[in-house]
């Protein structure tokens, strides 16, 4: 099982951007959408492969309309999301899941918002602080990503 997480803009109002467009409507309609945070858009698929096709097919509005897409598996972390792009090399077999963690980009939530994200790179047996946010979202990116 994993899990989608699609952030929008704060331009944009994200559920009426893809439900308002008959191509996202038809590739959403299978799923039971979520809005786990303020703007923003989750639901189950069966693997990562699943969550990455998905977000292929979504590609075109995920251009304009989000901030981030995030994927989340139980069998890489139990706690943390994975990016698009590293989701995708875990499914395409380019990266061992066991090798992720090190690089991130951690979200404070305040008021069910995700403020802007800072990247962290992980050294043992880190834990991000909350520093007065409701909540903490961790992503693991690519080292391409944390770079750039």
């Amino acid at each position: 099982m994993a899990q989608v997480c699609l952030l929008g803009t704060p331009e944009s109002t994200l559920r009426y951007e893809l439900l308002s467009r008959e191509t996202a409507r038809e590739a959403l309609a299978t799923y039971d959408l979520r809005e786990p945070y303020a703007n923003s858009l989750a639901l189950d698929t069966v693997s990562i492969g699943a969550a990455v096709s998905l977000l292929n097919d979504l590609n075109w509005y995920l251009v304009r309309f989000t901030r981030a897409a995030l994927v989340q598996s139980d069998s890489v972390s139990e706690g943390e999301w994975l990016s698009r792009d590293l989701a995708t090399a875990i499914r395409d077999g380019e990266v061992d899941p066991d090798a992720t963690g090190t690089f991130l980009e951690v979200y404070g939530v305040e008021e069910g918002r995700p403020e802007d994200p800072v990247f962290v790179e992980r050294e043992g047996e880190w834990t991000p602080e909350r520093e007065g946010y409701d909540e903490v979202l961790v992503v693991r990116v690519t080292e391409g990503e944390f770079g750039g």
